[in-house]
């Protein structure tokens, strides 16, 4: 059943046309992801399909009765209400039937008459049937999924940040359960973990349609069944989810390129045919062809096929590097010594390695980012960068450009002595920044303009460690796989703070996981961590298994005279025993594979003295091997100990 139709919608900003004259239809059910380039048009689309916009031209039909939702990018914030106040909100009429509910009751306390007995169990019949006993519950099951704080819930709407906000909307139309969803970018400000659980609720939980903006690929493959490309004022339609909508791209543009080459050569033949024979003896059968061939100019033949331009990157590694790229050791980060937001033994980035940082929301990520590069002040510990390591920095405020310089001036500003301004001019051009809006302002270019002119002083800068700061904020989906190609190929370090997990997937050697206070690096990438984290949920739910009392035994009960508490208490001793006895011989492998490390870094040190890089790349090969197997046994033996203490 159809919810929605448009009919040549068309929208134009002044002479600008984003939406030409498309049609479409949303069932019930659907899971629908707009993409497509930056500024073509899939927010005027949202914002049309959920009222918020006007058309220029053309109209949107909406069954009778449908409701629909729409979180937008940047949603106000109501003055004098709490995020759960809003949510309360949503349940207006419900809370205003519990009134009518407690109302009556009070009446019939006083009145058993049998007219408002009957009254009373009508609505509380209707009350339940319309979830009034469960709205609460609906309530912080919403909030603690998207991970909003719990603190925060009675906090004012207005002195929350941005993405606070868009959180505490996207929690309240949730709430609302509409016929048809609308979402902008709803995986923006959410971590991975709240990212997950909306997957889940809108692919499980969730019954109505869903109309989704995002780049985030992972989240589009997981949520939708449908795919609406939306490019030159065109929308065009594929079944499946992101990954699956490229691949039939790919063969739907094939076909076209081919269907068009095969037109062009029809037309030079027949316009050479005309040319030699309309003056001659078959004049006659020129001039239909002619006339035919001008009929199909006018109502048959296809445009040639276009394409987005997409942008160029190329980040290289100019100079010889050591292997270490970075180490901290005995390191605390945070604002205050009284309240550290981690702390963590020794971390340590390698040549070749991409790391990716991940944890929730506010555990400090971006803190040890910018610790680890120098604009922060560690707590305690020390912070040691390799030889000839130069550090490239991507933030997520973009605070290490300045304003007022242009985005050429801003490129040279960084790019080595001698770089001219063509090379910067053409770097620009190659991330979509050629012409005027290389004389532009920094602040008068978008957030995806910025991301971009910082990519491009990376291009021209003598970097040899990439740290980046949720780098596919702002960029469009071809963009961001530009990048993560890049990312890929780099030959020098990356450590990056990332939600994206497609690009962690793709990119990541090692995952550097902050919870709990602390940074455990897990050796392996996306698929390793993913069952890391399943390992320790396994091992989390076995120890409150095993704490739990059995069903029927009371607490303090005495020991069982038949001497079962004796056995597990020997049980108990036994098991301590062996595990001190692996914590001691875990602190003998760490120490000789220590002795190791420091034999290989200075054995690396000599090769590249001498100038045997075949040596060089072997021992580092080594190195690598010995220090994942140390940073497993650092973490057996941590877990080990902290057993004993317990």
């Amino acid at each position: 059943m159809s919810l929605l139709t448009g009919q040549s919608v068309t929208h134009a900003y002044g002479t600008n046309i984003v939406l030409d004259g498309i049609v479409f239809q949303v069932d019930r059910g659907a899971r629908i992801g707009l993409i497509g380039p930056n500024g073509e048009g899939k927010t005027t689309l949202l914002r049309i399909i959920a009222g918020a916009l006007e058309p220029t031209a053309g109209n949107v039909q909406r069954t009778r009765g449908v409701s629909t939702a729409y979180l937008a990018q940047d949603p106000p914030a109501p003055e004098g209400m709490t995020v759960y106040d809003a949510c309360l909100d949503v349940f207006s009429k419900l809370r205003a039937m519990e009134e009518q509910l407690n109302e009556l009751t009070h009446q019939v306390s006083e009145d058993h008459s049998p007219a408002l007995l009957d009254k009373l169990g009508h609505l509380q019949t209707a009350f339940e049937h319309a979830g009034g006993y469960t709205y609460h519950n609906q309530i912080e099951t919403i909030l603690s999924g998207l991970h909003f704080p719990e603190d925060r819930w009675t906090h004012p709407l207005v002195e929350l940040s941005g993405g606070q906000r868009t959180r505490a909307h996207l929690a309240c139309i949730l709430l609302k359960n509409p016929d048809v969803l609308l979402l902008d970018e709803p995986t923006n400000h959410l971590d991975i973990q709240a990212v997950e659980w909306l997957e889940g609720f809108l692919s499980a939980t969730y019954q109505g349609a869903v109309i989704t903006v995002s780049h985030d690929r992972y989240f589009l493959d997981r949520v939708t069944t449908a795919t609406w490309d939306v490019a030159f004022g065109q929308v065009e339609c594929y079944r499946g989810n992101y990954s699956t909508s490229r691949e039939q791209k790919a063969e739907r543009d094939l076909h076209r390129q081919r269907q068009w080459e095969q037109q062009k050569e029809y037309i030079e033949k027949t316009e050479a045919f005309i040319r030699q024979h309309i003056s001659g003896q078959r004049t006659k059968e020129a001039q239909g062809r002619r006339t035919r061939l001008e009929r199909f100019k006018r109502d048959m033949a296809q445009e040639q096929p276009v394409e987005h331009s997409t942008i160029s990157l190329n980040v290289e590694v100019s100079g010889r590097t050591g292997d270490i790229a970075m180490r901290a050791t005995d390191l605390t980060i945070g604002y205050s010594p009284e309240a550290p937001l981690a702390a963590v033994e020794r971390l340590e980035v390698f040549r070749g390695q991409r790391i990716a940082i991940v944890g929730g929301n506010g555990v400090g990520k971006t803190t040890l980012l910018r610790t680890l590069l120098g604009e922060l002040d560690a707590l305690e510990g020390e912070i040691r960068h390799g030889s000839n390591v130069e550090i490239g920095y991507l933030s997520q405020t973009h605070d290490e450009l300045d304003p007022t310089q242009t985005a050429l001036d801003s490129v040279l500003s960084a790019a080595p002595e001698g770089t001219t301004p063509q090379r910067v001019r053409d770097t620009l051009g190659s991330l979509l920044l050629g012409g005027l809006e290389a004389f532009q302002r920094v602040d008068e270019l978008s957030g995806g303009q910025r991301s971009r002119l910082i990519l491009a002083r990376l291009m021209v800068g003598d970097v040899s460690l990439l740290m980046l700061d949720e780098p596919t904020n702002h960029l469009d989906i071809p963009s961001t796989e530009a990048l993560q190609q890049v990312l890929k190929n780099f030959s020098g370090a990356v450590l990056f703070v990332s939600h994206d997990r497609y690009l962690i997937e793709s990119v990541a050697t090692d995952i550097w996981v902050m919870e709990d206070e602390t940074v455990t690096a897990v050796p392996g990438g996306w698929e390793v961590y993913h069952r890391w984290v399943d390992r320790k949920k396994q091992e989390a739910k076995q120890a409150k298994a095993g704490s739990a009392p059995k069903p029927g035994t009371k607490p303090g009960a005495k020991a069982d005279r038949d001497g079962n508490d004796y056995r597990a208490a020997r049980r108990a001793t036994n098991a301590l025993k062996k595990l001190q006895k692996r914590h001691d011989e875990l602190e003998g492998q760490i120490e000789q594979i220590e002795t190791k490390l420091a034999e290989l870094h200075d054995a690396i040190s000599a090769a590249g003295e001498s100038g045997d890089l075949a040596a060089i790349e072997t021992l580092g090969m080594e190195y690598q091997a010995a220090q994942n197997v140390l940073n497993l046994a650092m973490e057996e033996w941590e877990t080990t100990g902290e057993q004993l203490a317990e």
